[in-house]
């Protein structure tokens, strides 16, 4: 007898429709075809033990078990539920003639009980697409599957509780789609507030405009300067998460299966920081079957590189495509996947190896020409995508100890919401493009023209300087942004000669 469910597999970060077509007939073993890797193919003791362990019995004729299409790798033990139902639908124990409403997937333990799976999310949007009826999965991921509107999502524990949903004899509801209010009320809360910043007022100018145009950043000081406290704070004055972001940055989450138990939509603004040993692999994302790196992991937030020189030169480098591309694509032989990369970039770094190269207070003991080819670990091409370079110096004791009440996270956030409102409907004709730092070449010479003074200002500073020639492109990009914080429709001298104080790595003779 043939018995057919339905399943899904994830590429990147889409789903595609699985068939589990199994055939119980005269003969002897158990067959399983349709391109398994070793994790499918093990299903088969998985699905034996659970069926014997819920009082029903494995066939001990011939089984045959095909996930179609054929010529597509499957990859998981997210497969044996279906399998198991299909095992039972096909030897005659279940009669139910529900099986193909639903998309079912779930990991069997030996004893029956399900385990929670990767990738719920976009298979959830997979089954709504094919119009399915509802999803029946393991519990614990219910909730990550109920974001889905318009489906019903069937938790369960056991295969017992799976079997006797299609039977009628125990009725489960659908979990009700409640996640968006849930994602309403937990916008807007972070643990880490710049009021909590003394001093260092010039690095939290540095940030409110990054966070405004979008712009990547590098900090650059002695160790204890608060380089590190203050990257973590930066995705509190980002604008939040608009629902069709949070769909994006959480689908990329549950691919990767780090959104754990119970989770719904994320709420804020992803933050990753990768350690300095992280290999190229993991930073950009692969394997056989390539799953998102630790760049698609911070999509529509932030990327916080500490220590930037201690990260090996290679994995700075496979950076620099997907940072103009705002995609990375990982080829392999039978299929290439594109994995979304809109992230700020934020680095830190020492200026020298013993950390106190130009330091107020400490000496440097680097030899001669140490401060220089510690800094060349850094590539001019990554440079060059980086928009704001930042000194940061050591907060005195008067000013860690000042009375002064620091801004607030949402003060500034305030005001970086009003400059994107602004760039939103500069660009609102322009595909793909969201904020200053997205702009193209030919549209920074049209949107940011300088008047005489301004010109003559920054060419002075040019010569003067010694700034190189890939800085004029990136002053002009931030000119415009500080222009958008002082709602200002026309670039000023002033806000150019700001953007001319982040370019502090790019003068001649800077180390030296």
């Amino acid at each position: 007898m043939l018995a057919k469910t339905y399943g899904s597999a994830v590429f990147g970060v889409d789903a595609q429709k699985i068939t589990i077509e199994v055939n119980v007939g005269k003969g002897r073993n158990f067959f399983m075809v349709g391109l398994p890797d070793n994790a499918v193919k093990e299903s088969a003791q998985r699905v034996e033990s659970a069926i014997g362990c819920v009082g029903m019995r494995m066939p001990r004729t011939k089984v045959v078990v095909n996930l179609a299409p054929a010529d597509i790798r499957k990859e998981g033990s997210a497969y044996d539920l279906p399998i198991a139902l299909g095992i039972l639908k096909a030897s005659g124990q279940l009669q139910s003639e529900t099986l193909s409403d639903y998309l079912i997937m779930g990991e069997l333990s030996l004893d029956g009980l399900l385990r929670p799976i990767k990738g719920v999310l976009p298979i959830a949007i997979e089954a709504r697409k094919e119009g399915f009826k509802g999803i029946v999965l393991p519990k614990e991921n219910a909730s990550e599957a109920a974001i889905v509107n318009q489906l019903d999502v069937i938790g369960v524990k056991t295969l017992e509780e799976a079997i006797g949903f299609f039977e009628g004899h125990n009725e489960i509801p659908s979990l009700p789609s409640t996640t968006r209010e849930v994602f309403n009320a937990k916008k807007g809360n972070y643990a880490a507030n710049f009021s909590d910043v003394q001093g260092q007022e010039n690095i939290k100018r540095a940030f409110e405009i990054a966070a405004a145009g979008g712009h990547n950043v590098i900090m650059i000081g002695p160790p204890g300067a608060g380089k590190t406290m203050l990257a973590y704070r930066l995705p509190s004055i980002l604008p939040p998460l608009n629902l069709h972001e949070a769909l994006e940055t959480t689908k990329i989450h549950s691919v990767a299966g780090i959104l754990g138990a119970e989770a719904s939509l994320i709420a804020h603004r992803p933050f990753r920081a990768p350690h300095h040993t992280i290999s190229n692999a993991a930073l950009v994302g692969g394997g056989g079957i390539p799953q998102p790196g630790e760049i698609s992991l911070a999509h529509n937030g932030v990327l916080f590189l500490d220590e930037l020189p201690e990260f090996q030169r290679t994995v700075l480098e496979v950076m620099r495509q997907p940072l103009e591309d705002r995609k990375v694509t990982i080829s392999r032989a039978k299929l290439s996947l594109d994995f979304p990369t809109n992230f700020m970039l934020v680095a830190s770094m020492n200026p020298c190896p013993c950390g106190y190269y130009n330091h107020p207070d400490k000496e440097c003991v680097c030899s001669p020409g140490v401060v220089q080819r510690y800094l060349n670990k850094i590539s001019g091409p990554l440079l060059d995508r980086i928009d704001l370079h930042v000194e940061v110096t050591p907060v005195s004791f008067d000013e860690m100890t000042a009375e002064r009440k620091s801004e607030s996270s949402e003060e500034i956030r305030n005001r970086v919401i009003v400059a994107r409102g602004i760039q939103e409907e500069r660009f609102q004709k322009i595909k793909n493009v969201y904020s200053n730092a997205m702009m193209f070449p030919q549209m920074v010479k049209k949107i940011c023209r300088l008047n005489s003074e301004s010109h003559g200002l920054l060419k002075v500073a040019m010569e003067k300087l010694g700034l190189s020639a890939r800085a004029y492109d990136r002053i002009l990009r931030v000119s415009r942004t500080i222009a958008d914080l002082a709602s200002q429709d026309s670039i000023q001298t002033e806000h150019v000669a700001e953007a001319i104080q982040y370019r502090s790595l790019d003068r001649e003779n800077w180390a030296g």
